[in-house]
């Protein structure tokens, strides 16, 4: 059986009033890649932001590589990770968003190299090598020198899958990285997720492409309303659904 990297157990989050998360609970092997589908204000985009500790947990916990993420055990207590710590708790998550969120005042390859330089005091010449082979594996070498201005939206997308591999992390997250595109741009990047897959990394996928979820991802799972409704292969789940709210969301999207 292979290795566990995120382990969710319980786990809640609230808004105030609002109940965002109710108990979720995943399992999230090494090299996997599991797709998250589900109608918009389902908790897809807040459970990623949880594991990647941009939001706090009120309920349950998630380890991620054998640490609990947001906490910390010091002799036998239960104590809350300094933002200090948290950052470097981070440092081996990589995460891509809706919006691409790059500078716009620095280079293609100033975005890229900004996080190793700075946040693991890597060397320059080391970080620049690893950008040119980041920028040509994602298909972008000629952009470098280039502002994020005068990039489309999927190669700014690319640009930001680069930036986030450049932490060599260990785990990616995806919060519906093809949202924001013009429907001919979707292609480009979820190529490049696709190259990411075969090449064995682990990424947890919030998404609306259905196509990408049945050809590329290990394990599907459906969530509404703060609920894991249904998970499993995702051709079982998604040709025959058990649940009923699954059968209806899919008869919409399909």
């Amino acid at each position: 059986m292979s290795e566990v990297v995120v382990e969710a157990r319980g786990v809640v989050k609230n808004f105030g009033d609002l109940n965002v998360l109710k108990g979720i609970d995943l399992t999230i092997r090494r090299g996997d890649v599991t797709c998250i589908i589900g109608p918009s204000g389902s908790g897809k985009s807040t459970f990623l932001r949880c594991i990647n500790q941009l939001e706090t947990l009120d309920g349950g916990y998630i380890i991620v590589e054998g640490q609990p993420v947001g906490v910390k055990i010091k002799k036998g207590r239960v104590e809350a990770q300094s933002n200090a710590e948290a950052a470097r708790s981070r440092e081996n998550i990589g995460m891509v968003f809706q919006s691409f969120n790059l500078f716009p005042h620095m280079t293609v390859l100033g975005n890229i190299c900004e996080a190793p330089i700075r946040v693991k005091k890597e060397s320059r010449a080391v970080v620049r090598k690893r950008a040119y082979d980041l920028l040509d594996r994602v298909g972008l070498a000629a952009k470098a020198e280039v502002y994020p201005a005068a990039l489309s939206g999927g190669q700014q997308q690319r640009v930001a899958i680069a930036r986030a591999l450049a932490m060599e992390p260990r785990l990616m997250l995806f919060d519906e990285p093809t949202s924001a595109l013009d429907p001919e741009l979707v292609g480009e990047v979820l190529d490049v997720m696709r190259g990411l897959a075969d090449a064995g990394m682990t990424m947890i996928v919030v998404t609306h492409e259905i196509g990408f979820a049945r050809e590329v991802s290990d394990h599907l799972i459906f969530m509404d309303d703060g609920c894991v409704v249904e998970q499993g292969d995702p051709r079982s789940v998604l040709h025959s659904p058990q649940h009923d709210r699954t059968k209806q969301f899919l008869a919409k999207v399909l």
